[in-house]
């Protein structure tokens, strides 16, 4: 498995600039983010220089989160919000152009916490998405969210995910497959994986109970990782766990 740190919820200790260096130093050549600015258009200065803080830790940046709103204060997504969607239509170029300009062609589109979500809308904006992303070979994902944590998240299993992806209708438009997610709501991921791998644009781990680092709770990660390897899975695993103080990769030498 290719792994990427997800440097919104790892190193979060460091200032933003500097987590590219630290996954560098901790031996990835690969990260993801969340959405990482207030805005959905902080500015070039801004872009310049975290994208000059990836290319200068020799690392790819894999996976990026369209703007999603204020994440810490419990928005999960504009893309379904009437009030919100003008503010996602504004980060479609910015978020695409800065993926392009580090060769990412992952990019997660959060829909957004009920009430006051729109189906039409959010079918709309992900087709405006995904156009915007195909002329840099890039997929739009769409992700499922477990309910326990997200209580006003709709999208919460890979079914309702699947049913979305099929009304958008677009080539370049997959399931972002977040295994810790789909176990708290009770999916069997290993069966998922099997039957619908293939449809998976991207991975992202961590373990259930607790969301620690593969290994830490009941999940069955050998297999797990087997199964995707079996599938032909190719892209990379993003690690999207939280750990604090060291040892937080020591997983992958046992």
């Amino acid at each position: 498995m290719r792994f990427a740190v997800n440097l919104s919820i790892l190193f979060t200790d460091l200032p933003l600039l500097e987590r590219p260096e630290a996954a560098a130093k901790a031996g990835f050549d690969a990260v993801e983010l969340w959405w990482p600015f207030d805005t959905p258009d902080p500015g070039g200065a801004r872009l310049a220089a975290l994208r000059q803080a990836i290319e200068d830790a020799g690392v790819r940046l894999t996976g990026l989160n369209f703007d999603a709103g204020d994440m810490a204060a419990g928005e999960r997504g504009l893309l379904s919000r009437p009030g919100e969607s003008a503010r996602f239509q504004a980060n479609i170029d910015v978020a695409v152009r800065l993926a392009g300009e580090l060769g990412c062609t992952v990019l997660n589109a959060l829909y957004g916490n009920d009430p006051g979500t729109d189906r039409r809308l959010a079918v709309a904006n992900l087709r405006r998405a995904a156009d915007a992303a195909a002329p840099i070979g890039a997929t739009v994902v769409v992700e499922a969210l477990n309910s326990h944590e997200n209580p006003k998240y709709p999208i919460t299993s890979s079914q309702a995910a699947f049913e979305l992806i099929d009304e958008v209708d677009r080539p370049n438009v997959a399931f972002l497959a977040d295994l810790y997610h789909l176990h708290r709501m009770g999916e069997d991921v290993v069966a998922l994986i099997d039957g619908h791998a293939a449809r998976f644009g991207h991975v992202q781990v961590a373990d259930d109970p607790g969301r620690g680092h593969p290994g830490s709770g009941r999940m069955p990660y050998d297999e797990i990782f087997a199964r995707l390897a079996a599938a032909g899975y190719g892209g990379h695993v993003g690690l999207e766990y939280r750990h604090e103080g060291p040892g937080a990769f020591d997983w992958r030498r046992t």
